[in-house]
């Protein structure tokens, strides 16, 4: 091998080692990304299934049937 070839191959390592360097970083901000995301949507679900059940439990309506109005004062 001469000293160019030599020079080429280490040079086209170097670039992979720092490719490498990069995906390796990029994959784990993606992964924080990830888990904070799925804490998020966690959270959400928990509030969700709350308000449903607020919702589930409040009253139908406030307002009375007509049936049950008392007739209004000039009757």
């Amino acid at each position: 091998m001469t000293d160019e070839s030599t020079t080429q191959l280490q040079q086209r390592i170097d670039d992979l080692e720092c490719q490498l360097a990069f995906q390796e970083q990029t994959i784990s901000e993606l992964n924080d990304a990830l888990s904070q995301q799925q804490l998020t949507i966690s959270k959400m679900q928990d509030q969700m299934r709350y308000m449903v059940g607020k919702i589930k439990n409040m009253s139908s309506s406030n307002i009375a049937d007509q049936s049950e109005e008392t007739p209004p004062p000039h009757y």
